[in-house]
């Protein structure tokens, strides 16, 4: 290459081009290549390994979580955007003389966003704690605080409202939602994974226990004759049902209110009812875990019960009124993506679901298959077909489904997704709520929060592709789970963590003819390691920090992966031969 050079002469800077025989940047000049087989070419950050750049003029890209590559900035510009959506969306409220940070004011989208800016937020606990500690006795939550003058109040009855007069602010829950209880048990989760605070856990689990208690008890919310959570006859997870006065009439009449049973709703509370056992075992209750461990499995039965229709889940299970239009069987909801990402399908059940998206992308006239629902209805309340949730193309179904890709053996697909959001990013330097179906633009902007589709998108990059998954507290058990061979980057370096807990996870890549190589710097003490190979390769040795060690390779449907366990002391050095 040729490297320009200036010389001092006096006052007079002459620039001479002359000839390197060396390229810029040497594997040489990675100590952490001494002794190893597979090499770093590149020292990152830097700004010009290739041209064009391959990163921004101050690494502005860099955060929790970020990537830097040897050949062009675009995934790291992606995470940066996705970062600055979620940022905007933090937002405090005065209530109670309390400041609560929240993202938004609903607790829903603040624990969907959670997904996002628990990497970096200092106050992952005000809101969360607001809302159990106004648990009421019966172990229902309230979900939302709104200036009393919007009126969401009165959407409800009395026993679902409270009132701040003194704050000019209304605490309230609508009668027609059961996500709130396993929403509140997932939000504690990822707080106690960030913390680590047995005390803080201790102290919340029994109000966590309360409240699926609750939801699967209480005779409005639980259908004892199906074992299954029900809700008011809605679109998925929203909160307006079909009926003329859905607008300003959100709570139950009895024999009045349709009412349905959604998966997505107890795919949720089977999840919690999971993770209420893992929490018990944490604290060594183990008793108390084998019991939820027990309803989760007599839950899930249920589930596939009534709710399976052999490729992926019904929308509604109308209870007291005729089906809408007679397509619910057929119709996909997004909370079919939720479903598989929470653990509840197999992987053939997986796959079926991710394949049902798949072919309906090839028969769609949307412009992706990233649907709310589909079909749409052709009017559900003021709402046309493919207007707002009755069909639009949703950001937080194309994270969730590209997380299920990555996970169930379809890492290409995945890979997909994440590249066509980002072209889309690119073209509007943000992410909407819901896009329209037709053009792709923004559909009912403001009407919903964006950054809850861009926290979705982020985690499919951080746990999906990058395929770091926190399994402990603060990184100290991780399942590394690394998919970059699907990209077409071949040398890089992702960072992750927690800036509340000080951990960090940093990870260098690099793939050769001859191997792939990860570089993992971490709090972890124990890492299971499921490793994807590059389409065609089979692995001939695995070593970890130069010395080798034994692993297996297993099939996820066509992929290839190779499996072992680890217990690493800040640092593994994993080579995989080919």
């Amino acid at each position: 290459m040729k490297r320009r050079v200036s010389i001092r002469i006096g006052v007079v800077v002459v620039f001479l081009t002359v000839a390197c025989s060396l390229p810029l940047y040497a594997g040489d000049m990675l100590s952490v290549n001494a002794g190893r087989r597979v090499l770093f070419d590149t020292p990152l950050p830097s700004m010009h390994a290739t041209t064009p750049p391959n990163g921004t003029y101050n690494n502005y890209e860099l955060g929790f979580p970020s990537v830097l590559t040897a050949s062009d900035p675009d995934l790291g510009i992606m995470l940066y955007r996705l970062r600055n959506n979620i940022y905007t969306d933090r937002h405090f409220v005065f209530i109670d003389g309390k400041a609560l940070m929240t993202s938004k004011n609903w607790i829903r989208d603040h624990v969907h966003e959670m997904k996002g800016f628990c990497h970096w937020e200092y106050d992952l606990h005000s809101f969360l704690d607001f809302i159990l500690d106004t648990q009421r006795a019966d172990g229902c939550y309230y979900e939302l605080i709104k200036q009393i003058d919007d009126r969401h109040w009165s959407y409800v009855g009395e026993n679902f409202r409270v009132m701040y007069p003194e704050d000019n602010l209304a605490l309230v829950r609508l009668e027609l939602e059961a996500d709130i209880e396993y929403l509140v048990v997932e939000g504690a989760m990822c707080c106690y994974r960030v913390t680590g605070d047995d005390e803080w856990l201790r102290r919340v689990l029994p109000k966590l226990e309360k409240g699926i208690d609750f939801i699967t008890s209480n005779p409005v919310y639980w259908d004892s004759g199906h074992g299954l959570v029900r809700r008011g006859y809605t679109i998925d997870t929203w909160d307006f049902t079909y009926m003329p006065d859905a607008q300003t009439d959100r709570h139950f009449e009895p024999g009045v209110t349709p009412m349905a049973i959604m998966h997505g709703d107890n795919s949720g509370v089977w999840q919690a009812m999971k993770q209420l056992a893992w929490m018990n075992l944490r604290l060594g209750n183990g008793v108390k875990a084998d019991e939820w461990e027990r309803r989760a499995a007599s839950l899930r039965d249920n589930i596939f019960k009534y709710l399976w229709n052999g490729r992926h889940f019904v929308h509604q299970l109308p209870l007291n009124v005729p089906e809408v239009d007679g397509r619910e069987k057929i119709r996909l909801s997004l909370s079919n993506t939720y479903d598989i990402n929470r653990g509840l399908t197999d992987l053939a059940q997986s796959r079926s679901i991710i394949e049902e998206y798949m072919a309906r992308r090839d028969t769609t006239s949307a412009f992706a298959e990233w649907f709310t629902i589909d079909p749409p209805y052709d009017r559900f309340f003021i709402y046309k077909s493919g207007k707002y949730v009755n069909g639009a193309i949703s950001p937080f179904t194309a994270g969730e489904l590209a997380k299920a890709a990555f996970n169930n053996g379809y890492e290409a697909y995945g890979w997909d997704i994440v590249r066509r959001f980002a072209q889309m990013m690119q073209r509007d330097g943000t992410v909407y709520f819901l896009y329209s179906r037709e053009s792709g633009l923004s559909e009912a902007k403001g009407a919903g929060p964006s950054a809850w589709g861009a926290a979705a998108v982020m985690s499919a990059i951080d746990e999906g592709l990058a395929g770091i998954c926190n399994v402990g507290c603060g990184y100290d058990e991780i399942h590394f789970c690394p998919r970059f061979p699907v990209t077409h980057y071949r040398e890089l370096r992702y960072f992750t963590g927690y800036e509340l807990s000080h951990k960090l996870v940093d990870v260098r890549y690099v793939l050769k003819d001859n191997g792939m190589r990860y570089l993992v710097k971490s709090p972890a003490r124990k890492m299971k390691c499921h490793i994807l190979l590059p389409e065609g390769k089979k692995c001939t040795a695995v070593f970890v920090n130069g010395g080798a060690v034994g692993y297996s390779e297993v099939n996820v449907a066509s992929s290839r992966y190779v499996d072992f366990d680890i217990n690493p002391d800040g640092v593994a050095d994993l080579e995989i031969l080919f």
